[in-house]
């Protein structure tokens, strides 16, 4: 098994008064030639956006664009006529494919937090397509929850990509397996809230790890842990 650790000391920092984002790898203005991407995954962004306050109209080729609600309450409008609210526990893609333009405002009274993740895709120049779920708190606690797959299902949203996106809330210490296909797969663990431990490594709160070379990894859960597990393929081979 390799690993490399991204702590959230490390990340790049980006202020506009309404909009404070956190680059774990090279984004905007940002740039990081040995944190530029991790497999297919090209951007992880922890973002807090003031109320009111948002993302004007703007456009997207040939992404998979996922965005996962930790705080607040957001709309999106795009040029594919859909107009949704995401709270809490919410979760919407946009695979961009030959390009749509969308928006996107906090329209509560709170602060929004949410991750915005951004996966290269197996297919270019798809249809575009959007599609949410909502997965509160309460119905995957002491679970895994897939939110994202390549397989269709009812329960989760499609992405184009040969990847997974999954929840873990744990209220008690305990391990965690997961299992994935070491061919060409990578894993990228985020700790929403409290602390993990991979590899030998404590991963606290807004800290990550990535994992390649190997088929089985344990996460050890603190009480209360609170992640984000991401896997993709190293590349597009």
């Amino acid at each position: 098994m390799k690993s490399q650790l991204f702590v959230k000391s490390e990340r790049a920092i980006k202020n506009i008064g309404w909009l404070k984002s956190h680059f774990y790898f090279s984004f905007s203005e940002y740039y990081n030639p040995l944190k530029s991407a991790f497999g297919t995954l090209v951007a992880f962004n922890d973002d807090f956006v003031e109320a009111g306050k948002g993302f004007g109209i703007h456009p997207h080729a040939n992404m998979e664009i996922i965005s996962v609600l930790l705080k607040g309450k957001m709309n999106h409008i795009d040029t594919l006529g859909y107009k949704t609210v995401i709270e809490e526990g919410g979760v919407q893609i946009m695979s961009a494919g030959t390009g749509l333009r969308h928006e996107e405002y906090n329209i509560g009274e709170d602060e929004v937090n949410f991750l915005q993740i951004w996966i290269e895709p197996k297919l270019q120049n798809i249809e575009p397509r959007y599609q949410q779920r909502s997965f509160p708190k309460e119905k995957r606690k002491n679970q895994l929850k897939t939110i994202i797959s390549n397989e269709e299902g009812l329960e989760h949203c499609w992405i184009n990509q040969s990847a997974k996106l999954s929840v873990g809330h744990f209220d008690t210490a305990q391990e965690v397996v997961y299992k994935f296909n070491p061919a060409n797969k990578c894993l990228f663990i985020f700790s929403i809230d409290g602390k993990i431990r991979v590899d030998g490594k404590d991963i606290n709160e807004r800290d990550a790890i990535g994992i390649w070379e190997t088929d089985t990894v344990s996460i050890h859960c603190d009480a209360d842990a609170h992640f984000l597990v991401i896997e993709t393929p190293v590349n597009q081979k």
